[in-house]
């Protein structure tokens, strides 16, 4: 009986290290992409925003590689796009993707970011939503915080951006969707007021266009979050609730 109680501990042994061994190689983060949050290019103000924004562990746990064509869908000021165009290097390809009509405000600082030497393999990209094309089939389309906001356009149906999306992936490809949570169950109710959106809704919706959903991370979640105010009050800003989905187009 002794001896059946110390085998059996030591199974349990063996168990728990492998499990803490599982969750090492999750949280890994390779040297290319530590030194791309490192690039002296970044501006400050973005670089004061990783403790909260975790771009090397998010990205991480994208999969995106050296050599890699990635789609930045929606780019904002290019807190991502500059990361990812020194992860990917000089035979991948960035291309920061904005839809048809978007103001020149908006698309200004991708448009200099794209004609700067140190980041010469970002293209900027504008076409309608529903029909996008590049050049090549790319690795991986990524947007972060803007996927509620495509229910917020006049007139689009999201699900068709979606097939679009994968339409513009390799087999195998990936869709990373990070945003702001919404309450469960909510749908797609509060995307046009407090700017969130429930992950729920978004996994339906992507998966309904033919995409496998493949895993989700929580290391941007937080429990104190109460999803009941706009994502741009002072008192939640910064550190809003945020799931990230990663969906994979079969092969």
């Amino acid at each position: 009986m002794l001896r059946q109680s110390a085998i059996a501990a030591g199974i349990l042994i063996i168990t728990l290290l492998a499990g803490a061994g599982s969750a090492c190689a999750v949280n890994q983060v390779p040297d290319s992409i530590t030194a791309a949050t490192a690039d002296p290019g970044r501006p400050t103000a973005d670089k004061d925003r990783d403790a909260a924004r975790k771009p090397a562990e998010t990205i991480a746990f994208a999969g995106l590689e050296h050599g890699e064509k990635v789609a930045d869908l929606l780019p904002g000021g290019g807190y991502f796009t500059r990361i990812f165009a020194k992860i990917v290097g000089p035979t991948g390809h960035v291309y920061a993707v904005w839809p048809t009509g978007a103001p020149d405000k908006m698309t200004a600082p991708i448009k200099t970011l794209a004609t700067d030497p140190a980041y010469g393999n970002v293209t900027e990209v504008e076409q309608k939503l529903t029909e996008l094309k590049l050049d090549t089939p790319v690795d991986m389309v990524w947007t972060s915080q803007n996927y509620h906001d495509l229910h917020n356009m006049k007139d689009t149906d999201v699900a068709a951006i979606d097939k679009a999306i994968f339409a513009a992936l390799k087999p195998g490809g990936t869709f990373i969707v990070l945003d702001h949570a919404a309450t469960p169950g909510s749908g797609f109710q509060d995307t046009g007021t407090l700017h969130r959106i429930d992950p729920e809704a978004v996994k339906k919706e992507v998966e309904s266009v033919g995409f496998r959903f493949e895993a989700q991370s929580d290391l941007l979640k937080n429990p104190d979050d109460p999803h009941t105010g706009k994502i741009f009050d002072p008192a939640i800003r910064g550190k809003t609730d945020q799931f990230i989905l990663k969906f994979r187009k079969p092969k």
